[in-house]
């Protein structure tokens, strides 16, 4: 019997989830040595919860519309648990974890960056898995994206979901000459005064706005080692919120206040408060435009060198309760069929982790007859020199240095 939500705050107030994490292990959990005909069987017939972020009106609508229904055909139900924060589902799953949990409420997140880290480093992730997957058979090997996550080695404790890239977008009605470096629309932002916000770390977007800003007063992604290094951190990161400080009386609302989340920014940018927006998913900005939310003018702002790329995963948490559910949903997840129905700009618009080379004839056709976009390039052409993502262990630190030197500083 899965144990009460009441119960499970107890064990989170009562400090068992510090102690559970500091306690020796025996190593990760690593999922059992099946077949996968053997795991097909087990899962019919199972529930499995999928904890996500809830505030993607078009993810949640994928995933209940299209994603569900089909898992239904394979036996699962599979039932969409929304959350603010991907961290709610991790401090469950660590929650559960302390408490001895075989059968937990958490059967799969929505997962990348700093909390697959934390869960791995806390051994809360079901191991050894993902590689079993036979639509894995579809991912290029050697694409570094899904290998690592933020730098953190996959080790089958994930499965791929889709590729992401940070972009920024602007109102080219109101924007008539386009910044074409970071360094370019720091000054941009400078001279249209109100015109530009980005939202509070540690939004995931906000987060990622720091990182980029980071490569850009570093002289370039290279200048930044890709795990986390003190000695870089004290060199480079008073450098990055003078930068932002001496940015801060430009911006919306004269940086008096910032959006909370992606979503806030947005709102910001279809009111016509902001003239620019950015988000870590642009293909689901042909959608916002088809649909009226965003102007029709809007378009994709390039930088010459390159954003931040990143791919999301499905995980399993160690005390999952159908796990075999869980995997055959993260399976079909990687199905050519599921993964160009989410590409489609008018489901969710999300980049596959498909080598389409790798697909036959009839599943590389697709992707092909996916439509073309007029506000979203292809995603060759948005990652043409992506920079890559920095380990997770920056994260903090850099979110927690923006709210001391930035948000506190009383500029």
């Amino acid at each position: 019997m899965r144990r009460p939500v009441l119960a499970v705050h107890l064990l989170l107030a009562t400090g068992v989830l510090a102690t559970a994490c500091a306690a020796p292990s025996a190593g990760p959990a690593a999922a059992p040595e099946q077949s996968w005909e053997t795991i097909v069987a087990e899962a019919e017939g199972q529930t499995v919860d999928l904890w996500m972020y809830g505030g993607d009106e078009r993810g949640n609508a994928y995933v209940d519309d299209v994603l569900a229904p089909a898992a239904a055909e394979l036996g699962v139900t599979l039932r969409r648990v929304p959350v603010a924060d991907t961290k709610d589902a991790l401090r469950r799953m660590l929650a559960e974890k302390a408490a001895g949990e075989t059968d937990g409420d958490v059967d799969l997140v929505w997962v990348n960056g700093d909390n697959f880290a934390t869960g791995k480093q806390a051994e809360a992730w079901l191991c050894g898995w993902s590689d079993r997957l036979p639509h894995m058979a579809n991912v290029a090997e050697d694409d570094a994206l899904v290998r690592e996550d933020f730098g953190t080695p996959v080790d089958g404790c994930e499965a791929p979901w889709h590729k992401a890239q940070f972009t920024f977008a602007y109102d080219a009605a109101e924007v008539t000459d386009p910044p074409g470096t970071f360094t370019e629309l720091l000054e941009w932002v400078e001279a249209n005064p109100g015109r530009f916000t980005y939202p509070a770390p540690p939004d995931f977007t906000g987060s990622v706005f720091l990182r980029q800003a980071l490569y850009a007063v570093a002289g370039g992604a290279e200048a930044v080692p890709t795990s986390f290094d003190q000695d870089a951190f004290d060199e480079l990161a008073p450098e990055l919120y003078r930068t932002l400080r001496d940015l801060e009386p430009h911006l919306w609302r004269e940086g008096r206040t910032y959006p909370r989340d992606s979503a806030a920014l947005e709102r910001l940018y279809a009111d016509g408060e902001v003239d620019m927006t950015m988000t870590y998913g642009p293909a689901t900005l042909t959608e916002l435009v088809e649909d009226g939310t965003f102007p029709a003018t809007t378009e994709v702002l390039t930088l010459e060198e390159g954003t931040v790329g990143n791919a999301s995963f499905l995980g399993i948490p160690a005390t999952a309760g159908d796990a075999e559910g869980a995997m055959v949903v993260a399976d079909l997840a990687l199905s050519p069929e599921q993964q160009a129905a989410k590409a489609d700009p008018g489901v969710w618009g999300q980049f596959t982790v498909l080598d389409t080379g790798l697909l036959d004839a009839d599943d590389r056709a697709r992707f092909e007859q996916l439509p073309a976009s007029d506000v979203v390039p292809p995603y060759d052409v948005l990652s043409r020199g992506a920079d890559p993502e920095l380990s997770s262990d920056w994260v903090g630190p850099l979110d927690d240095g923006w709210r001391r030197e930035v948000l506190g500083s009383g500029s």
